[in-house]
């Protein structure tokens, strides 16, 4: 199975124009974000024990292949999702925990207005390089107006 990283962010790193959300632009697009990230997370969990299932290597040849298509299908299907997500204008940085980072602006610099889902709302932002570890609460921010980046 390819690195998860490697799907999840592939195509939106491409991208060379980016939206800038302010925090209340992120947030309305939550419903359509929250049922993408559902769903590919859902997905991946399924790759996961088919990886398992592969990496366990009992089962008749032919089901080799058979498992192994099937990655392939539901990898080309993670892509899918994470194109879906980059044309909202958002990563899936962690399809696991089905964490989401939305470019936004604190004092004029882009930091990463941070979505997990399950959560009703972006609670959290961190500074681009400080990952999760780093999240600080959205009370914290000062936003800049909203735009988009060449």
């Amino acid at each position: 199975m390819e690195e998860a990283s490697d799907l999840y962010s592939r195509d939106t790193k491409s991208k060379s124009r980016r939206r800038v959300f302010s925090l209340e632009q992120a947030n309305k697009t939550l419903p359509l974000v929250s049922q993408i990230v559902r769903d590919a997370a859902g997905l991946y969990r399924e790759m996961a024990q088919l990886q398992l299932r592969l990496d366990g290597g009992k089962f008749a040849p032919h089901e080799k292949e058979n498992i192994e298509s099937q990655i392939e299908r539901q990898e080309h299907r993670l892509e899918g999702y994470c194109v879906e997500l980059a044309e909202v204008g958002c990563e899936l940085k962690d399809p696991i925990q089905g964490l989401v980072d939305f470019v936004g602006q604190h004092e004029g610099h882009d930091v990463f207005l941070c979505w997990k889902l399950g959560e009703h709302r972006i609670e959290y932002w961190h500074d681009l390089h400080s990952g999760f570890a780093g999240r600080r609460p959205v009370s914290q921010i000062h936003e800049a107006p909203s735009q988009t980046v060449p």
